[in-house]
């Protein structure tokens, strides 16, 4: 971190939701959240593989005009006997010439997945700092929010990939034909360290970009401090995140497991990856700010009590309209589980029935003495006074004139 990192703080891109995780892991915490949304990130993979299908027809367009080649020219010298074509150099200068065609389509290509890449870099940022949170109009706002920060370094990157793509098949020309050959391997061996380099760059310009709003300088220079400020676990984990590109550069049965990764959750998997070291890298700059509920604005002394008023207000209008009710304005004593009681039998006698008689009165006895020992606790003396309130201020005597005054409203609440 030799180099200053500035105007992160506060300018981060998140606009339809707040970051509430913290991991401590990073990638134990990570692992867990793709365990627990990973239908999430198969359903994110299709987008993006959507968007990729230009750039996948070129390239398989591109080898099935290679091997359409192969069955008309000439490359066995006893095809035209006994005629022998000099055929020095020509497969290699047929890959020169449809690579150099049919690659240049990847620019096309690129401003098509860039679409998809844009919307699955906000959505798997989302997904990390909410612990899962993703929905289908979150894709749609990284592509809005997203895109020209992403189709920049995706652009720049086409450029160098097509760039080492031509330059090795001029290099296989130059061998082919007896050239230079140390020189054309010292310019591969040098675009390809250059390629790199610059992937990385991109990598990183694609990650700050879609993290924060920056400006055009702002972006390259923050882009260009935090690469080289980690450049170590930058390659690092720049390997890790290709591991299905691996894959399928290796060949074989390798390549057949790249193929069922890509289409499950292929591109999934380097976004997350590569999302969360950024992360990391970020917080590492800028702590970040961990919000929970928001927090209602603390209320005035005046506000308060305007609300308390209120309340109390509410609460007679709602006491008023549903009338006085006897099991509210006076005390019901309760009766303990253990209470004995006098039961009739299929058969009694008249001691039977004076038993029971006897029994009820004690218990009305007991209920008496009971509300008398509570008619004055303050629930049930307010909710009374507010009736005998009510009937008086409605038993108006006429003025002289024989007519009853009228009542306001608001008298019934004071």
């Amino acid at each position: 971190m030799a180099l200053k990192v500035s105007n992160l703080d506060g300018n981060e891109l998140a606009d339809d939701y707040i970051r509430t995780y913290n991991p401590q892991s990073r990638w134990g915490d990570t692992w867990g959240i793709v365990k627990n949304s990973f239908l999430k990130l198969v359903l994110i993979n299709l987008f993006v593989l959507i968007c990729f299908v230009p750039a996948i027809t070129i390239v398989i367009l591109r080898n099935v005009y290679i091997n359409g080649m192969g069955y008309i020219y000439p490359f066995n010298q006893s095809v035209l006997y006994p005629f022998y074509p000099d055929t020095v150099g020509l497969t290699e200068k047929l890959y020169f010439t449809t690579d150099l065609y049919f690659y240049a389509g990847l620019f096309v290509a690129g401003l098509v997945a860039s679409v998809g890449v844009s919307g699955a870099a906000y959505s798997v940022r989302k997904l990390i700092n909410t612990e899962g949170k993703f929905g289908v109009k979150s894709f749609f706002h990284g592509v809005k929010v997203c895109y020209l920060k992403t189709v920049v370094p995706v652009t720049l990157f086409i450029i160098c990939l097509f760039s080492t793509l031509v330059c090795r098949d001029w290099m296989n020309v130059v061998i082919a034909t007896g050239g230079n050959k140390a020189g054309a391997i010292t310019a591969f061996v040098f675009v390809i360290i250059a390629t790199v380099l610059a992937g990385i760059y991109c990598a990183w310009l694609f990650a700050v970009g879609t993290g924060y709003r920056l400006k055009a300088g702002e972006l390259i220079k923050n882009s260009f401090a935090m690469m080289i400020g980690s450049i170590l676990p930058t390659v690092i984990m720049a390997a890790f995140s290709l591991l299905p590109v691996w894959f399928y550069l290796i060949g074989g049965f390798f390549q057949v497991i790249a193929y069922a990764v890509f289409l499950l959750c292929g591109f999934s998997f380097m976004l997350v990856c590569w999302t969360a070291y950024t992360q990391r890298v970020f917080d590492a700059y800028v702590p970040p700010v961990i919000k929970t509920v928001k927090e209602r604005p603390a209320k005035s002394e005046k506000n308060s009590v305007a609300v308390s008023e209120d309340d109390g207000t509410r609460r007679v209008r709602e006491l008023l309209a549903a009338g006085k009710s006897e099991l509210i304005a006076r005390p019901i004593m309760p009766l303990p589980e253990n209470t004995p009681s006098v039961a009739l039998g299929k058969t009694f006698s008249r001691a039977d029935v004076a038993a029971v008689n006897a029994r009820r009165e004690d218990i009305k006895k007991e209920v008496a003495e009971y509300e008398k020992a509570h008619e004055n606790e303050p629930y049930y003396a307010e909710y009374n006074k507010l009736f005998a309130e009510r009937d008086k201020a409605l038993s108006v005597e006429p003025d002289k004139k024989g007519k009853k005054k009228k009542i306001s409203s608001d008298n019934l609440l004071k």
